[in-house]
């Protein structure tokens, strides 16, 4: 493995949900351990399965892996850190302000954005604390830091101050809080981050055209923020261990076009390809046999575990949808897990069957144009454009809460207005629009990863919130929120893939749906091998291996569509149509 040899002290892994990055960086590792080295294992992922790989419980405190002479793990638990991150802010003004103020503060402090800054804050100590961690030859990170987190902390200015004047908007500046006094430590934490001596960007990728775009968008956005070189990590690539059945054939074909476009920011960088294995990577064998080649000796015969897959065609819910007659149907998961392609899906279906229906995406790396191929009757397709939604509200704040500002003050909103914590706030305001439309036809969002999207959540709360202490009891109101939480109107499609991270993400998405007054009204399994019902020993064992998570998913849904792996990628008007037609699924 290139991205092994010379190994620094920090190795980042970074990708799309799905690809592997837990299972990469559990085998690196390992290795690493293996090797000599004392190596300590960091998750920042809140639905991270280190501990599940393993075998063990980690949590939020380093756990040696008895197993493993050498290896220690931590599972940074993002609830855990924002809570003491709050703690910190707050505890320095108890007493000293009023306890309406401190709400206000706290009520600020609640949502995703303030949880990414304090994971992140967690482990800037890892990086910049050797009296503490000097012991490890190596840190190992399960899912890097964004470019938007760390921009966030490089932003100059004193945004405790700028509260305590009473300038600023809560919520926006609260996350922002308690950084300043933290300058020093997040500096050095950078420092080590762009220092290629100490620290390997590895972005682990699968051979698809939409996971190869996604970390060439990483890796120029890291760029810009000093991080350079890289390694890139293939994973899960069919092996000729897999056979010469059709399904295989077109699969290894689909794999070699993506390979040869990969993106030109990422194709000159140093690669390794891993092949797919036969089972989950779970347990310390699975682990050690990830970085060698799948031969025929790794499959065992599990064909008749593979028949016990029930047919649910992704057509029965699109025909239970289709009885409102309107509605908004909103597609959420985590990326690389194909919300596109299921949201384009149902999009099409419901416009050939002649309603109206309006398609769009709020994913900043929307690819609704590749996926639909031309125009349909019947159906538009909008992009909600982030940047010229913060363009607009960045104006409107400062129009607004800027007109009465002095100079100083206008300078230091101007500031909080470049930070990604808007972001979500200006994108909401362009969502609440298409929200809105949904009374009169069917509207059918894709939206963005599941973290950007509970940040959109979040502001649709506060929105809510705001509007209610408003109004009061005075008279009725409807915000975007209420029409999100009301089943009679909106249909929240939840899709993953048969695999054990991505559907524990999605189970950790549904669980903060729910806590926002939100229930998932249906998921679907994407990609299923099993669903495709193969002939060749290698692939039913990976069919078998799905069967774990699709039983998994049968206990948090009602509503379930499974939609196989297909041979050629679902895209068109007629590829999107098969999806959703009314006969079983074919193999």
């Amino acid at each position: 493995m290139q991205f092994l040899q010379d190994a620094p002290r920090f190795l980042f892994f970074t990708g799309k949900g799905g690809v592997g990055k837990t299972s990469v960086a559990c085998a690196t590792a390992l290795t690493l351990a293996k090797s000599g080295k004392k190596v300590l294992l960091v998750s920042t992922d809140p639905a991270s399965n280190v501990g599940q790989v393993f075998g063990v419980t980690i949590g939020n405190t380093i756990t040696p892996l008895r197993d493993v002479p050498g290896l220690s793990a931590l599972e940074i638990d993002p609830e855990q850190a924002a809570e003491a991150y709050r703690e910190r802010i707050i505890a320095p003004v108890r007493g000293l302000l009023p306890e309406s103020e401190l709400v206000g503060i706290a009520e600020s402090l609640s949502g995703s954005c303030t949880t990414e800054i304090a994971s992140f804050d967690e482990f800037t100590n890892l990086l910049g604390d050797d009296s503490s961690y000097g012991e490890y030859d190596h840190i190992v990170f399960d899912t890097a830091p964004t470019g938007h987190t760390i921009r966030l902390l490089q932003l100059p200015g004193s945004w405790t101050d700028f509260l305590a004047a009473g300038k600023g908007d809560p919520s926006c500046l609260g996350p922002l809080s308690g950084l300043e006094k933290h300058k020093q430590v997040y500096a050095k934490a950078v420092q080590s981050l762009t220092d290629p001596a100490r620290t390997r960007l590895v972005l682990v990728s699968r051979a698809q055209t939409s996971s190869l775009s996604e970390i060439e968008r990483t890796y120029l956005e890291l760029n810009q923020i000093g991080i350079g070189g890289g390694y890139v990590v293939v994973n899960g690539v069919l092996p000729e261990a897999a056979g010469e059945e059709d399904l295989a054939r077109a699969l290894r074909a689909r794999e070699a076009a993506a390979i040869a476009a990969i993106p030109g920011a990422v194709a000159s960088l140093p690669r390794d390809m891993l092949d797919l294995k036969p089972g989950n990577m779970v347990g310390i064998p699975a682990l050690e046999s990830l970085f060698t080649a799948t031969s025929g000796a790794d499959i065992t015969d599990d064909a008749a575990l593979v028949s016990e897959v029930e047919d649910a065609p992704l057509a029965a819910l699109v025909h239970e949808m289709e009885l409102s007659g309107h509605g908004l149907v909103m597609c959420m998961g985590k990326g690389g897990v194909g919300k596109t392609t299921v949201a384009a899906a149902i999009a099409v279906a419901l416009a050939k069957r002649g309603h109206e229906v309006h398609l769009t995406t709020t994913d900043p790396a929307a690819h609704l144009t590749e996926t639909l191929h031309g125009s349909i009757p019947g159906l538009t397709v909008s992009r909600i454009d982030p940047e010229a939604a913060i363009e607009e509200y960045r104006s409107h704040v400062m129009e607004t809460k800027g007109r009465n500002l002095d100079d100083d003050g206008r300078a230091a909103l101007a500031e909080d207005l470049l930070s990604p914590c808007t972001d979500e706030v200006a994108v909401f305001r362009q969502f609440s629009k298409v929200v809105q439309e949904s009374r009169r036809h069917f509207v059918v969002i894709d939206t963005a990863p599941t973290g950007h999207t509970l940040l959109l959540l979040d502001a649709t709360g506060s929105y809510h919130r705001e509007i209610a202490r408003q109004v009061g009891d005075t008279m009725g109101f409807v915000t975007p929120l209420m029409r999100l939480q009301d089943p009679a109107q909106t249909k929240v499609v939840v899709v993953t893939l048969a695999e054990t991270t991505p559907v524990l993400e999605a189970e950790e998405l549904q669980g903060d749906l729910k806590r926002a007054g939100i229930h998932p009204w249906a998921w679907v399994i994407n990609n299923s091998i099993a669903a495709a019902h193969p002939e060749t020993p290698f692939l039913q064992a990976r069919a078998a291996s799905e069967m774990e998570q699709i039983a998994t998913v049968r206990t948090l849904t009602g509503r379930l569509a499974l939609i196989p792996l297909l041979p050629e990628e679902p895209t068109g008007e007629e590829k999107l149509l098969a999806l959703t037609a009314l006969s079983s699924q074919p193999a």
